[in-house]
């Protein structure tokens, strides 16, 4: 904590998240599972977002297309330590043209375990549209594989480091960072699932969110209208107090907790020398920063579709 405040002390940007960096120890369920991690289990990310993001940090992955095919999970291979790490994930929706582009790639996937091989075990295969990853290919022949391995064998850097992208797919490619999805996306299937994931439990990156968070607040000029909770940033405004989950950057206004949409764009995006930030990539840092700017002078918000919301009802 001391290293940090005194990269902010003298704004010195790092340029990668260091002091900042998250550390992901296993968990008491992690221990009981034994060969694989449930942690980023049950997410519903957007493909393509995640897809990217998988070639940004070295993951072998293939999109997904409404077929009758089987593909591999992701994968990123640890030459370094002869292991192989597994994210596995299938397809979501069966409407062709509505839950695929028109090529038909998948839009969205849900999110299951996270295991580790041997680096030069065969991989494991699921169908496209899910069912569960075995080593039975759609040839339908049993292909022999490594057995998974223990998570507490794997070493702490490594198991850290993966877990950390993996939260990083989740918290990047989430719909539930999306406030157009309010209304549980396509025909309302997974409402539940936004609903708990935009103000739900912080992750590890959330959390390191707040601690930089309590840290810069108090140095700007909105210190004395913002507040915390375990979830969130509260500002506290002329018309209306509002909660800024730190997690998804979406917002609840008191005192019924009521949904505050508000759709980030470019401009207005905290950064680029407004206030400073220690480290770059953290995009819903800069959204919440932005929206308690906007939020703590909410009198002179003019845009009708925010001002008719935050009306006293």
């Amino acid at each position: 904590m001391a290293w940090r405040t005194w990269l902010l002390d003298r704004q010195i940007a790092q340029p990668f998240k260091q002091a900042h960096r998250e550390i992901y120890l296993l968990t008491p369920a992690e221990e009981n599972t034994g060969v694989y991690s449930n942690r980023f289990a049950a997410h519903i990310i957007k493909q393509h977002q995640f897809n990217a993001l998988c070639g940004q940090r070295g993951w072998n992955n293939t999109l997904r297309l409404m077929v009758d095919d089987c593909y591999r999970p992701a994968s990123l291979a640890l030459d370094r330590w002869n292991l192989r790490a597994e994210f596995w994930i299938e397809g979501i929706g069966d409407n062709y043209g509505v839950d695929t582009t028109e090529a038909g790639s998948y839009l969205y996937l849900a999110t299951d375990q996270v295991r580790f091989y041997p680096i030069n075990s065969r991989h494991n295969y699921a169908h496209a549209g899910g069912g569960g990853y075995s080593n039975t290919g759609w040839w339908g022949q049993e292909q022999p594989t490594g057995e998974p391995i223990a998570l507490d064998r794997i070493p702490k850097l490594v198991f850290s480091e993966v877990m950390r992208d993996v939260d990083l797919f989740v918290g990047v490619a989430s719909v539930g960072n999306d406030p157009n999805w309010s209304d549980g996306g396509p025909e309302g299937r997974h409402l539940d699932y936004w609903q708990s994931y935009s103000f739900g439990e912080l992750s590890a990156t959330a959390t390191t969110r707040r601690q930089l968070l309590e840290t810069l607040i108090p140095r700007l000029k909105i210190r004395d209208r913002c507040s915390f909770t375990d979830r969130f940033l509260v500002v506290r405004g002329e018309i209306r107090t509002y909660k800024i989950h730190l997690g998804s950057g979406n917002i609840l206004m008191e005192p019924n907790d009521e949904y505050l949409c508000i759709v980030p764009s470019g401009r207005q995006e905290v950064g680029s020398g407004q206030v400073f930030l220690p480290f770059e990539g953290d995009r819903i840092l800069s959204i919440v920063l932005s929206k308690a700017f906007l939020l703590a002078d909410d009198t002179k918000i003019n845009d009708p579709m925010i001002v008719q919301q935050i009306k006293p009802k």
